[in-house]
């Protein structure tokens, strides 16, 4: 084996070419992530605003039941439970409010934040404020002329 040392380069261009491919598949695989973290993102924004709407559209929806309800006899005891659907916010940060000019949902998060007017044209007024921390299920009740939420089912 008589052994001479060339200097042979061809390969040189090869080698570069297996490298800036590499780059370039790390170029495009960011880029996806990238774009892939982005639609999940607004996914689920999209979801916890519209669990957010419909969930004050059906709290409403039993405020207006209970109205209609007290209307119909001042002395009337009513009851309506309304599910809670659950969202990525951290709902512990949620805090219902129903007062005469509607229901109120404040959040940290301010595009979270929902005012829902009502008719207010029951027989009464109307009080409730909680917290929604850990809480699927929420009472609308009506008794002793007053429209109120509550966590708990009403001992009547």
């Amino acid at each position: 084996m008589n052994g001479k040392l060339s200097r042979d380069e061809s390969g040189a261009s090869t080698e570069l070419g297996y490298i800036f491919t590499f780059l370039l598949g790390v170029l495009f695989l960011s880029m996806f992530s990238v774009w892939a973290f982005g639609l999940e993102t607004s996914t689920r924004e999209n979801w916890n605003t519209t669990a957010v709407d419909v969930n004050m559209a059906d709290l409403a929806a039993g405020v207006e039941r209970a109205d209609l309800a007290s209307r119909e006899d001042s002395s009337i005891r009513y009851a309506e439970v309304v599910e809670w659907r659950l969202t990525e916010a951290d709902e512990s940060l949620f805090v219902l409010t129903l007062d005469d000019e509607g229901l109120h949902l404040d959040h940290p998060e301010n595009k979270l934040d929902r005012d829902v007017s009502i008719s207010a044209t029951g027989a009464g007024t109307y009080d409730g404020r909680m917290t929604l921390s850990g809480i699927t299920k929420i009472w609308i009740v009506h008794d002793n002329g007053v429209t109120y939420l509550a966590a708990k089912r009403p001992d009547f």
